[in-house]
């Protein structure tokens, strides 16, 4: 796999992550995926340092720990009482216990905001990022939902010894979620939504860009009104030359 000159390496670990199979929702029960989808990496790679001048992309992740699970007894908090005297439902959320993932990712220039270009200084964000892996990142981290808290740090993608290292051979997930396409990104007024068919070889995942994902679909299209927060310099956006 290519290190392009502004890729960030990194080790994310948690007690717990929940990366919901979407299937599994609609009953009020979430069971996690064995193993972490594209959109999950992107947002904890965007909790440590992140910037509308820029997109990043997540080049590959190397499952570290065994994969293990946990079901665990939940009473989520009903937003409609279905029948008096009742507060709250039942219901089983599995985990994925004891997790450690390494992370290979880089970022790519935001060419839909035409408004941030003064604002792309290569050397500048790819510092900033590294500092940001280093203090743990800006934001809170967590895996794949709010209460499976992590911890960031820098590491060399491929050290360290991995529980799938050797000749343990490709493992098939089958058709999962891969990510959004938002209209920030993407320039269409919609929210777009793609799957992929993920494996693992030897503990190493390699997650195709989004350009070439095959299976997409739109779930929702906003109307020609929609619209970001624009930055004009020297309104909302100053450069300064140091």
């Amino acid at each position: 796999m290519e290190i392009k000159r502004n890729s960030v390496q990194f080790k994310v670990y948690g007690k717990y992550a929940l990366f919901s199979d979407p299937i599994t929702r609609p009953g009020g029960e979430k069971f996690s995926y064995q193993v972490p989808t594209y959109q999950a990496m992107k947002g904890i790679v965007e909790s440590i340092y992140w910037k509308p001048t820029l997109i990043w992309y997540i080049d590959a992740v190397r499952v570290m720990k065994r994969i293990q699970t946990e079901s665990r007894g939940m009473r989520p908090i009903m937003m409609k009482k279905v029948k008096k005297n009742v507060d709250n439902g039942l219901a089983y959320y599995t985990y994925l216990r004891n997790v450690e993932y390494q992370v290979l990712a880089h970022f790519e220039w935001n060419e839909h905001r035409p408004d941030l270009a003064r604002d792309r200084d290569e050397h500048k964000h790819h510092n900033m990022a590294k500092r940001c892996v280093a203090q743990g990142g800006r934001r809170d981290v967590f895996l794949g939902t709010r209460e499976c808290q992590a911890y960031v740090e820098p590491c060399v993608f491929g050290e360290e010894k991995g529980f799938y290292d050797g000749d343990y051979g490709r493992v098939d997930f089958g058709l999962m979620f891969h990510g959004f396409d938002y209209p920030d990104e993407t320039g269409k007024n919609e929210l777009g939504v793609r799957l992929w068919r993920q494996s693992m070889t030897d503990g190493v995942i390699l997650f195709d860009p989004p350009q070439s994902v095959e299976y997409r679909r739109v779930v929702r299209e906003y109307g020609k009104s929609y619209n970001y927060k624009r930055f004009t310099e020297g309104v909302n956006f100053n450069v300064e030359l140091v």
